[in-house]
């Protein structure tokens, strides 16, 4: 019998739970039309099915522009029969994506496991070092792909010698960024922005940067007092990667934190739950949120404005790779290729929260060039690669993250 999840994690049912988290619920809304659709696709199947046996399934046709030995990883794949996938992506947004995987590979069905970046990191190793030098069977409970918005974090696992190299056939698709090795791999362009409830803003100019936020903080604290918001970066790896890069581009970041501090800024570690208590009003403004779930809800009807700071706007990538020791490794290079192929990355663009692309050759109008005619020219791509190990040295990151404390005290 496998172990027991940790707390945190959250499997994909084949039917959503009679009650969804608060946190979830506007992200959900808007999601049945693409499910419907694919659900009438002939071979979908469910994430939480139990596992059969596939001698007799077909053997899917190798997509156009593969090479011929691929028609070997589709029939290894087959005979392995699953994808195990650890990932930050909240499950109602890669519903979608999962049901079109099964669809084009029926017999291959994907156990997904939505946990926050830490716990995913966490559990990870944890799970590694109980496997010893051994390799884990084919039916182990253990992480074929490990797919995480916390970039630097998954940038370590790789440089560490957790992941795989595989030369996918989508590879070609990509921007040079986005790849490193051939072993870890940018699957989206998500910006980090200012989200802000319009109607307590209705009266007040708000600013294009990041300096502007903090003399505004500055000059109105009594009145946002514990009413902003911002990640909690000891407990967000998204978060702690957003205050990294910001620190690398100048001072103006230890201004702005000052700030957050003397306006008793809230901390929380999921961007949904932020933008959601900005939209009720709960907050008033949330600094470095993710940009891909703010504008989906700004344009179903939420009350929030967007902001792309002007001086720069980071745009992060979740990074997926195939862990070195994955049970099913020909199903998780299927699931890999499919995710970053023009079908996956459609399927993102039309997900509940839409998120943008990192391919540009898709009809969508959530592409990078897209995003980039709506929020401005000043988007500033965080680099897949080992410029990201920095932020993890462990005397480095305890530095760090005593100085924000200290500037969050005001």
């Amino acid at each position: 019998m496998p172990p027991k999840p940790l707390p945190e994690s959250r499997r994909l049912h084949s039917a959503p739970p009679a009650s969804l988290p608060a946190r979830r619920r506007l992200l959900k809304a808007g999601a049945g039309a693409a499910v419907a659709a694919l659900a009438a696709v002939p071979g979908a199947s469910t994430v939480a099915r139990a596992q059969t046996a596939t001698p007799h399934v077909a053997s899917p046709s190798v997509p156009g522009g593969y090479p011929a030995e691929y028609e070997g990883i589709v029939s290894r794949a087959l005979h392995e029969g699953a994808v195990t996938v650890y990932a930050s992506t909240d499950s109602d947004i890669v519903r979608p994506l999962i049901d079109g995987f099964e669809a084009r590979f029926p017999g291959i069905r994907v156990d997904y496991r939505d946990l926050n970046t830490v716990e995913l990191n966490d559990r990870f190793l944890a799970e590694t070092a109980r496997l010893g030098s051994g390799k884990p069977p084919r039916d182990a409970d253990y992480a074929d792909v490990l797919w995480s918005t916390a970039m630097d974090l998954q940038i370590k696992l790789v440089n560490d010698g957790y992941a795989q190299r595989y030369e996918s056939p989508e590879r070609g698709a990509l921007p040079n960024w986005a790849v490193w090795r051939d072993e870890a791999w940018g699957t989206t362009f998500e910006p980090a922005v200012i989200v802000y409830n319009r109607r307590h803003f209705t009266d007040t100019r708000m600013p294009g940067s990041r300096s502007g936020l903090a003399q505004l903080m500055q000059e109105h604290a009594p009145l946002w007092r514990g009413r902003v918001v911002t990640y909690d970066i000891q407990r967000s790896g998204i978060g702690y990667l957003f205050a990294q890069q910001d620190a690398r581009m100048g001072n103006e970041f230890w201004y702005l934190a000052q700030a957050l501090g003397r306006a008793d800024a809230k901390l929380s570690v999921s961007s949904v739950d932020m933008i959601e208590r900005i939209a009720r009003g709960e907050f008033v403004l949330g600094y470095n949120v993710l940009g891909s779930y703010a504008l989906s809800l700004m344009e179903r009807g939420a009350e929030i404005g967007v902001i792309a700071p002007r001086d720069y706007t980071l745009v992060m990538s979740r990074v997926a790779f195939i862990a070195r020791k994955a049970p099913r490794p020909n199903a998780a290079r299927l699931w890999l290729d499919f995710l970053i192929s023009r079908e996956g990355q459609a399927l993102l663009a039309r997900s509940t929260s839409q998120l943008y692309t990192i391919r540009s050759d898709i009809t969508s109008g959530q592409t990078p060039g897209a995003l980039a005619e709506r929020l401005g020219y000043t988007l500033k791509p965080i680099s897949v690669g080992p410029g990201l190990l920095a932020a993890q040295d462990a005397l480095r990151k305890r530095a760090f993250l005593a100085r924000w404390s200290e500037a969050l005290r005001g």
